[in-house]
């Protein structure tokens, strides 16, 4: 048996599935990081610069998606070239540490039938937040078999195929590149007002400048002042207030975009 044939009959027991779109930034690092993983699979979204050739030169499997349908449906493709028993979602503005690898790992040997959840640490114009204080985790691990589909505009969620799954926790964090530049912090800022506003119309909710204020006010007060934004220098001001942005843009959107945003809505 050659060593081509030994290679292709060993089980895959880890898929670590990206989306992209013009992330030749920082992919090679995120793909790096996921070296551990039997597959690597990218859909791409239709990038205009090398992340899909990078991708490749590093080993990934990339398949090309230029006809975007939203998050939902770019993860679900990802789950239709997903091989391994077990697979992780991983954003090309994330990258794994040494201690969550070893997490990882151990929950696949486990065999569980768990979600697995893992919590941020930001890191924001070059610098990691660790002094802020985080409480929600995104989830991240399933066992392939477990997953049936993905829904909604943004935030997607999975819909799994037995309900009442255990869900645990991930003591080390993941490393989230979420702000780097300004103007792409700005960019971001815009499509998630969008794509969040779009979801609220499609639950038929209102929007409005009071709104808008009232709730970015707050944001930008409980991550800054309770959850330790203050503790982090200019770049944790600016992390907060990018947030606390984008939730007045969301609800500004819904009161003097709502026609589009019904259209997307519908589309979603």
């Amino acid at each position: 048996m050659t060593a081509e044939t030994l290679q292709s009959a060993k089980p895959v027991r880890l898929t670590v599935a990206i989306l992209t779109l013009n992330e030749e930034r920082r992919i090679a690092q995120c793909i790096r990081s996921a070296s551990f993983a039997d597959q690597i699979v990218v859909a791409d979204s239709g990038s205009k610069d090398r992340t899909r050739e990078i991708a490749q030169e590093l080993g990934a499997e990339v398949y090309l998606y230029p006809d975007w349908q939203g998050f939902a449906v770019q993860r679900n493709r990802l789950l239709a070239h997903a091989k391994g028993e077990y697979i992780f979602f991983l954003d090309a503005d994330e990258e794994f540490t040494p201690e969550l690898i070893d997490e990882v790992q151990a929950a696949v040997d486990s065999g569980a039938d768990v979600i697995w959840e893992v919590m941020w640490n930001q890191v924001a114009f070059g610098k990691p937040l660790t002094r802020m204080r985080t409480t929600s985790g995104v989830q991240r691990l399933f066992r392939r078999a477990s997953i049936r589909e993905f829904s909604g505009i943004v935030h997607e969620a999975a819909q799994m195929t037995t309900s009442g799954l255990p869900v645990r926790r991930f003591k080390a964090r993941l490393l989230h590149y979420s702000r780097e530049t300004i103007h792409g912090s700005l960019l971001k800022l815009a499509q998630y007002a969008q794509l969040g506003a779009a979801k609220r119309a499609g639950a038929g909710k209102r929007g409005g400048v009071v709104l808008g204020l009232l709730s970015s006010f707050a944001t930008f007060v409980r991550l800054y002042v309770f959850r330790g934004g203050i503790l982090c220098g200019a770049q944790g001001f600016l992390f907060c207030l990018l947030v606390a942005l984008e939730g007045f843009f969301r609800y500004a959107a819904l009161e003097y975009d709502r026609e589009s945003l019904d259209a997307l809505a519908r589309r979603g």
